[in-house]
């Protein structure tokens, strides 16, 4: 840092920080919320999102969300319907505004090649814009036989690599990913290089909620998710190559 004097660049000294958080509770949201010029907005977070559990059509989360200018995003499952999720966005996203709404799916590893195709075609052709987020800890959380919440790290590697490819083959773009993680060698998730097992869950268990992955399993989906990526433009270059091919033999033989 000091030989290139970065340590001196003050860009580098501060952060420029979004906040995000499941609007769960709509009284504590209400009290976070504000009418700025002619719009209203949450306060208390730049990004919100509706649950899996929450998104009922004609719940209360769904009329407080769709009043808000704040961007907004609502969890995808495996209960999605189809023609649900079509009215879904186009109650959230009347306007069809760009970078209004996320949709964060978390299917399960099981569950992704199934449904995920559909829903893409789906909101393709209802024309509403939307950020395509994976989130792959939720419908891949499972409990133990002694009652213990995990989840397993080459399940979520798993659900993320199929995502990403059939993104790529439906030409639509995977935004980001929803991770719970913390830096912290928590003993929460199973798997990943560390070879964590079950019967070291209890070493270093802090959740009161969700299992996190660890510092070292954070790494591991990252670059999971970076090698994912690669792959996939590396198949799509040699498409693009072939095709190319195509049209020059094409030319040569027309001449």
């Amino acid at each position: 840092m000091k030989v290139i004097n970065a340590d001196r660049m003050g860009s580098l000294k501060s952060v420029e920080m979004f906040t995000s958080h499941e609007g769960m509770l709509l009284n504590y949201e209400e009290a976070l919320t504000h009418q700025v010029k002619d719009r209203y907005y949450n306060l208390g977070a730049h990004f919100l999102w509706i649950g899996d559990r929450t998104r009922e059509l004609t719940g209360a989360h769904i009329e407080y969300f769709r009043g808000i200018s704040n961007p907004i995003g609502v969890k995808v499952g495996p209960s999605m319907k189809t023609d649900e999720l079509v009215e879904l966005i186009n109650v959230l996203n009347p306007n069809k505004e760009l970078g209004r709404l996320a949709l964060i799916t978390r299917y399960g590893c099981n569950n992704v090649e199934k449904l995920l195709p559909g829903h893409i075609e789906a909101v393709k052709a209802s024309g509403v814009p939307v950020v395509w987020i994976c989130d792959p800890c939720h419908g891949n959380t499972e409990v133990t036989q002694d009652g213990i919440k995990t989840r397993h790290v080459d399940k979520m590697i798993d659900e993320l690599a199929k995502t990403v490819r059939i993104h790529q083959q439906q030409q639509t773009h995977l935004g980001g990913a929803h991770l719970e993680l913390t830096g912290d060698n928590v003993t929460e998730c199973v798997g990943g290089s560390s070879a964590l097992g079950v019967s070291e869950l209890n070493t270093n268990y802090e959740t009161f909620c969700d299992p996190r992955l660890n510092y070292t399993q954070s790494l591991d989906v990252a670059f999971a998710i970076a090698a994912s990526l690669k792959e996939q433009n590396q198949l799509q270059e040699q498409q693009e190559l072939q095709e190319l091919s195509k049209i020059k033999i094409s030319r040569k033989n027309s001449t």
